[in-house]
């Protein structure tokens, strides 16, 4: 079996095998297992040249977001296992929790990896119907509402996407056969010689589908709740993983677009959207009051400056786009295991009440204040260097669209200081009684800072092969 197949199938296979263990020690060590042995499958791919096999492929575009999917979902799984007990799970919402996370962690990876577009938009429905599973799991009623807002939303945007697909398909049946009319490799081949209008009616509806997936305005507003009502570890992958499986299905259909001379050029839509989302995102930073509502619409604001970089378009700004992507998969995910067990130790997620970290919990404030700093586009950290060669870019075509940008970004980092401020240097709040230590403790932390440490050490140094797959896919989207 190809590793393209085997990885998918493995945490496929995990879940079947979770959903049938009741203990929760023994699940959290058996998803910690799982993810582990999927992030080393990620790393033996990553060491083969790429290939296609079947309906899925390896290329310069989806290795980089495997590796990262991978190394998110096995810091989560350990996350996981440090704080679920303090969820309050009975046996069957612990096999639920763990199954439903390995069905999504495939699915994921099923939808990066996908080279027909079918394909990708089934994998993608499976992981946004698992995580709605995940949100509902507490089964109290903001849970339950969070988890139908999502499910109605994303499936009104899964809907549209559908639809693109198949006018995408019909777009190309006179030149491809039923076997590859949904191949990506085989709609860039014959993109220039498609219907042109065909082309834009598909994108226009394959970017509002998946735009949804992406957390873009206007069909936002399920992420906020999703991220404050399901339990703590799933923020991270929402934020980390599927947002970013949306937005790769949007470049590759921005690519087979882009290849016809004759479409309606797509940057100009994805640049509204992703400036309509920083604006938006900016401004309702400054009226939340939960830190997990506060930092899910800090996740659309980030998607929204990607967005804008991709509506750019050419090497440099594309190149920008796919380093803030996995800069912010990395650093919010640590925002969220900071936020995470703050809000255990804490007993509340308000940001009123989880305050003073760096005299109480010192690790876990220092480390949440540099998370911070570091999604605000501080350096040495990732979203530094896209960030300023977005801006570099954007000033170069589009000026005023950049000061505009920039205003947003500063709106935002302004109300991130503010909440940095309160949560890790504010006035102390007691901590809730019987908080675990030990070994719990401690795998709590490392997620956060081993996060921290990847997204510097990105930022500094990027090793030439990971730059160079980077480099090769911006010239291939475009």
């Amino acid at each position: 079996m190809p590793l393209q197949w085997l990885i998918v199938f493995f945490a496929w296979g995990g879940a079947a095998a979770l959903a049938a263990v009741p203990n929760l020690r023994h699940a959290t060590l058996a998803n910690v297992v799982v993810s582990g042995m999927t992030f080393m499958l990620a790393l033996a791919m990553a060491s083969e040249p790429y290939a296609q096999h079947g309906w899925t492929h390896t290329d310069t575009l989806n290795l980089p977001f495997i590796l990262v999917s991978t190394f998110i979902g096995l810091t989560t799984a350990v996350f996981s296992a440090a704080t679920l007990d303090r969820e309050g799970f009975d046996h069957w919402r612990i096999r639920a929790y763990h199954a439903a996370y390995q069905v999504f962690m495939g699915a994921q990876l099923l939808a990066l990896l996908a080279d027909n577009l079918g394909v990708m938009w089934v994998a993608i429905e499976i992981a946004t119907l698992a995580t709605v599973s995940m949100v509902a799991v507490h089964r109290t009623p903001a849970a339950f509402e969070a988890a139908w807002k999502f499910f109605i939303l994303c499936g009104v945007g899964i809907a549209l996407a559908l639809f693109g697909t198949i006018v995408l398909y019909l777009a190309a049946q006179p030149l491809l056969d039923d076997a590859t009319g949904l191949s990506w490799n085989a709609l860039m081949g014959v993109a220039a010689r498609c219907d042109p209008a065909t082309l834009n009616l598909a994108f226009a509806f394959l970017l509002l589908g998946y735009g949804t997936k992406a957390g873009l305005v206007p069909l936002h507003s399920w992420l906020p709740d999703a991220h404050a009502e399901g339990p703590v570890p799933i923020s991270a992958v929402l934020s980390g993983l599927l947002l970013n499986a949306a937005m790769l299905a949007i470049l590759r259909a921005k690519a087979v677009v882009d290849g016809h001379p004759d479409t309606v050029a797509p940057g100009p839509f994805l640049m509204a959207l992703g400036l309509a989302s920083v604006l938006l995102a900016a401004l309702a930073l400054w009226k939340r009051r939960d830190a997990r509502r506060f930092f899910a619409w800090s996740s659309i604001e980030h998607m929204g400056i990607a967005a804008f970089a991709f509506g750019i378009g050419g090497a440099a700004a594309t190149l920008a786009g796919l380093l803030h992507l996995i800069g912010h998969s990395l650093v919010k995910s640590a925002i969220f295991f900071g936020v995470g067990r703050a809000a255990q130790v804490k007993g509340s997620q308000k940001i009123a009440e989880v305050s003073g970290l760096v005299a109480s919990h010192p690790a876990l404030g220092w480390g949440l204040a540099l998370a911070i700093l570091a999604i605000g586009g501080m350096p040495p950290f990732l979203l530094f260097a896209s960030e300023f060669r977005l801006l570099s870019a954007a000033m170069a075509e589009w000026p005023w669209l950049a000061l505009l940008l920039a205003l947003g970004m500063l709106t935002a980092f302004a109300a991130l200081i503010t909440v940095l401020q309160a949560m890790c240097f504010g006035e102390r709040t007691p901590d809730v009684p019987a908080t675990p230590g030990g070994w719990r403790k401690a795998a709590a932390a490392t997620p956060l800072w081993l996060h921290l440490a990847a997204a510097a050490a990105l930022g500094i140094a990027m090793p030439a092969g990971f730059a160079s797959m980077l480099a090769m896919a911006a010239q291939v989207i475009g």
